[in-house]
């Protein structure tokens, strides 16, 4: 890579609003251990970051212990950080030089009926967006991993709250008729927060040309993830994770793709839930393995590998942030 470019990769960088809009941090309440990791984002000129507080079957509880105890440790270090609200808060955040915080649920299993007044909750606490099934079926929808018979009346509840709170939907861990069945009721963008285009590589986490059609249809946008397993046969390289950017943007518009890492802070623990929850995720090899992961340092190669493909900086810029920031715009509330 040759220095014009990479400097022209870091000033994009450096100018640009930056949104790593899927990141995992240990799901532990009482252990803030990896917390202080978060200024590899920083460090590296990411300027918004949404955290993860639960996946799957993990309780009500749980949920509210993680969000909790991530936010009384953001709040202690308001000089570093900034606990979102409002979509100018992420502009104020960049313009101060502090990393803006906000929040994401994986699945509505947590979710009963009933319980519809705690999206207002979540949404209160930063939440601010939420996927339907997280790898098998829910009372709210089928999982990508499983008999998925669609969206329920139960979901249909819950995307309309999710609607008048201002909260985003996301397909990502959702099976296939399901997010079919969310966009197309969908008069707001759908997203795939982090989920990898299939024709680049199969894999059953991974979605279809269709789907990432259908997504761009509703104005949403797709994250492409650095999971390896995701990206290839375990592949870490930056470069790859470009060749997906490339494809999304190629098929549906550079508008319409986004970055969400899906960064595991902790890999033990990342080991440990593939291990211990088999109800969660199928019997697969490549989950049994220790998977890498492209992590918050490669932005710039990122970058770098867009330029040499011939991609304007506008979209570049849409690509790091903006295009997560148009969707807020016409969700948030």
């Amino acid at each position: 890579m040759n220095n014009m470019v990479l400097s022209r990769a870091r000033r994009l960088i450096d100018s640009s609003l930056v949104w790593d809009n899927h990141a995992c941090m240990p799901l532990r309440p009482s252990d803030e251990s990896f917390l202080p990791q978060i200024e590899r984002c920083r460090d590296v000129g990411i300027d918004a970051i949404t955290i993860n507080i639960g996946i799957g079957p993990q309780s009500l509880e749980s949920h509210v212990r993680v969000l909790a105890s991530f936010r009384r440790w953001f709040s202690q270090r308001a000089d570093r950080y900034l606990l979102v609200r409002t979509l100018a808060d992420i502009d104020r955040a960049k313009e101060e030089g502090k990393l803006a915080i906000l929040f994401d649920i994986e699945g509505m299993a947590l979710l009963n009926e009933g319980d519809h007044g705690l999206v207002q909750l979540f949404h209160d606490l930063g939440v601010r967006w939420m996927l339907v099934a997280y790898n098998r079926n829910s009372a709210a929808g089928g999982g990508c991993y499983d008999e998925d018979e669609g969206l329920t009346p139960h979901g249909r509840a819950l995307l309309a709250e999710m609607k008048r709170v201002g909260m985003v939907v996301c397909c990502s861990h959702t099976g296939h008729r399901t997010a079919l069945d969310v966009m197309a009721s969908a008069d707001n963008p759908v997203i795939f927060s982090h989920s990898n285009p299939s024709a680049v590589h199969a894999h059953a986490r991974n979605i279809p040309d269709a789907l990432i059609k259908a997504c761009a249809a509703t104005g949403g946008v797709v994250g492409i993830n650095g999971i390896g397993i995701f990206l290839g046969d375990n592949d870490d390289r930056p470069e790859t994770l470009v060749r997906h950017i490339d494809h999304v943007a190629q098929l549906v518009g550079p508008e319409h793709v986004g970055i969400a890492l899906d960064y595991v802070f902790d890999a033990q623990e990342l080991a440990d839930y593939l291990a211990k929850m088999r109800d969660t995720f199928p019997d697969d090899p490549t989950y049994q393995q220790t998977i890498r992961m492209v992590g918050p340092e490669a932005f710039p190669t990122i970058v770098e590998g867009l330029l040499e493909r011939g991609y304007a900086d506008a979209d570049i810029r849409g690509i790091l942030g903006d295009n997560w920031r148009r969707v807020a715009s016409q969700v948030w509330k």
